[in-house]
């Protein structure tokens, strides 16, 4: 299964898995203020509900956020661009929680590459991107302990290019450690889906 993902997960206290758990209710009002501050030029309109597997890749015109105890996803494509405004929008929304951990994901099924940012206490200190042909491009920051089994050869001596390792592996390992303390795609002991989490939908125009 290929994967295209555009993420934003904040945690606060340490351990996403208990905070990411059963029985999550999103806040409408807190994440209609969050659209609102991230796309301040333009018009948001609430468009109702979904849940996190269809929202993963959304449209260009529209955003899907979930603002719960302690936590925060947000789906966004434009993070898939890897600018200055995907970079405003990531850092955005690692300070919207006071002290909490924050990461970025992006992956494609079509492009054989996974950019992730990791933020603690809303400063950035991992900034990594990894494509199959083109290797390492960025590489900033000290590496997270997932990441660890990913970079044996390139430490080992082996070249980067091609990546000797898959960028979708990478990423989704990231996800697990880091967003969601479990597989994005694996339901937990305690019958919780990151797939099945709760978000609001949100158009631009």
């Amino acid at each position: 299964m290929g994967w295209s993902v555009a993420l934003a997960c904040a945690s606060s206290g340490g351990d996403p898995g208990r905070v990411f758990r059963p029985g999550l209710e999103p806040d409408g009002g807190a994440a209609l203020d969050l659209a609102r501050r991230l796309y301040p030029a333009a018009s948001v309109e609430a468009t109702g509900e979904t849940v996190l597997d269809f929202a993963l890749w959304p449209y260009e015109d529209e955003v899907f956020i979930g603002a719960y105890p302690g936590g925060l996803a947000v789906c966004d494509r434009r993070l898939f661009q890897l600018d200055d405004d995907a970079r405003r929008v990531a850092d955005t929304i690692a300070t919207e929680l006071p002290g909490a951990d924050c990461g970025v994901l992006v992956l494609h099924e079509r492009v054989g590459a996974c950019w992730f940012r990791w933020y603690s206490g809303g400063a950035l200190v991992r900034d990594i991107y990894v494509t199959a042909d083109d290797g390492v491009v960025v590489d900033q920051g000290e590496r997270l302990p997932a990441e660890a089994p990913f970079w044996k050869a390139i430490d080992g001596g082996a070249s980067d290019v091609p990546l000797p390792f898959g960028p979708e592996e990478f990423g989704l390992e990231l996800a697990r450690a880091c967003l969601f303390g479990r597989e994005l795609a694996g339901r937990g002991a305690d019958g919780f889906l990151p797939l099945e989490l709760p978000l609001r939908r949100f158009r631009l125009a």
